[in-house]
């Protein structure tokens, strides 16, 4: 593994984005285009109504920077007030040269189930809404889309009367033509993956907002037959306690999962899992690991071997008097290194997002990092910080310091370094 691939994913933790902020973009999809990933997905920042649809970009997966809003709140319409919109999926059109993002539109009592798309000339531009239709005169709830070997698209959909649809869409993206297949399943959030000649088709039961365990299908052809729904996480995990968003293909053979953990109320502080999946033909596992470490130029994910935890250092009388100071940390690094990323255990009673500021050594280099609120100051949970400049072999201070307000009520309680073998 490169030394880049030092950085690692944690699944279910804060996440910070280059504005300093949680990432906001669940039961969204990625494009890469280039060697640049764009994920696009919906902004709960202030619960289920409809504010944002955010765009992040990044090279490696892990460090993300905030592009800024695709779509945001109108003053009426289907993107304005009270409004639900929901699964953004942005893929491109090689024929008409845009970018074309499919969503969920409904009112606040999922009453309406229709398709959105948007559509813009650049992947992280602002999007220019079309309007809404029911595919076919069928409903449409959670959804997916999937473009194929041919370039032809499909747009998969929950459809609650009926089970899951697969549609054709036209030549431009921007309608559909015919239906594909019909699951009569009653499951949503569609996600779909070409390997090797084989389909790969995965989602989630119906059970509100709260996870369940998730199954996948896989069949030669779109049209059939599917072969029957199998679980691919371990059986009573609920996936983890996640809900397939999207799956990703990463180099020639490998595989990523991406679900979200909803909170639910609470849904601003709902986190994303995201972890590696097995494929071995028609046989696909899921474990669920503390973090991993992906190289995006094959596809190639490493597992942490051990992990050591740090529990706060004694401060000198000097220090205590910052009252700005919430925890510091002696690290112990074995070999000399430029892709480093340290969990930070945490908890607080506050609803609000809380952050803090990273130092290691006393460097200029200051990382702002997210905490998500937690009704329950007993609860642990986790905040990761990804440090690239280059730390020699030896202890070293990582500091965590509280900027007034901004803090008020987070505690640290310890932080973890995981190690990916060489």
């Amino acid at each position: 593994m490169s030394s880049a691939t030092g950085l690692q994913v944690f699944p279910g933790a804060t996440w910070t984005a280059s504005d300093g902020r949680h990432i906001q973009a669940h039961g969204g999809g990625i494009i890469k285009v280039g060697s640049t990933f764009y994920w696009h997905g919906e902004d709960k920042t202030h619960g289920t109504g409809f504010h944002n649809i955010n765009c992040y970009s990044s090279t490696d997966l892990v460090q993300w920077h905030y592009d800024g809003s695709s779509l945001t709140q109108q003053e009426s319409g289907d993107l304005g007030p009270d409004r639900i919109v929901e699964r953004p999926k942005v893929v491109y059109n090689k024929h008409s040269g845009m970018y074309v993002m499919f969503l969920h539109i409904d009112d606040l009592d999922y009453g309406e189930g229709k398709v959105g798309i948007a559509t813009c000339d650049t992947v992280n531009g602002r999007y220019e809404y079309i309007g809404s239709f029911h595919p076919l005169g069928y409903e449409s709830r959670d959804m997916g889309v999937f473009v194929d070997d041919d370039d032809k698209g499909y747009l998969t959909c929950e459809d609650r009367p009926n089970g899951i649809h697969i549609f054709e869409l036209s030549q431009d993206y921007l309608s559909v033509v015919e239906q594909v297949h019909l699951f009569p399943e009653h499951l949503e959030s569609p996600a779909m993956i070409k390997r090797d000649g084989l389909y790969y088709l995965f989602a989630s039961g119906l059970t509100f907002w709260f996870a369940n365990d998730n199954l996948y299908t896989t069949a030669t052809s779109l049209t059939g037959p599917w072969a029957g729904w199998r679980m691919f996480a371990k059986p009573a995990s609920a996936t983890y306690s996640s809900q397939v968003a999207f799956i990703l293909p990463i180099g020639p053979s490998s595989a990523l999962y991406m679900g979200d953990r909803w909170q639910y109320p609470g849904l601003p502080r709902s986190t994303y899992v995201w972890l590696p999946l097995e494929i071995d033909g028609r046989d696909v596992k899921m474990d669920n690991p503390q973090s991993f470490a992906i190289d995006v130029s094959t596809g190639a994910m490493a597992i942490p071997r051990s992990s050591r935890s740090y529990p706060p250092r004694i401060e000198t009388s000097e220090e205590r008097g910052q009252s700005e100071t919430l925890a510091s940390f002696v690290l112990e690094i074995g070999q000399e290194t430029e892709g480093l990323t340290i969990a930070l255990s945490y908890s607080t009673a506050c609803e609000d997002e809380k952050v803090a500021l990273v130092t290691i050594d006393g460097s200029e280099v200051e990382h702002h990092v997210a905490f998500l609120g937690n009704s329950s100051a007993q609860k642990e949970s986790f905040s990761v910080v990804h440090w690239t400049e280059r730390l020699p072999k030896g202890q070293h201070i990582l500091k965590v310091v509280g900027p007034g307000s901004k803090s008020e009520g987070l505690q640290i309680r310890a932080a973890v370094d995981y190690h990916i073998p060489q």
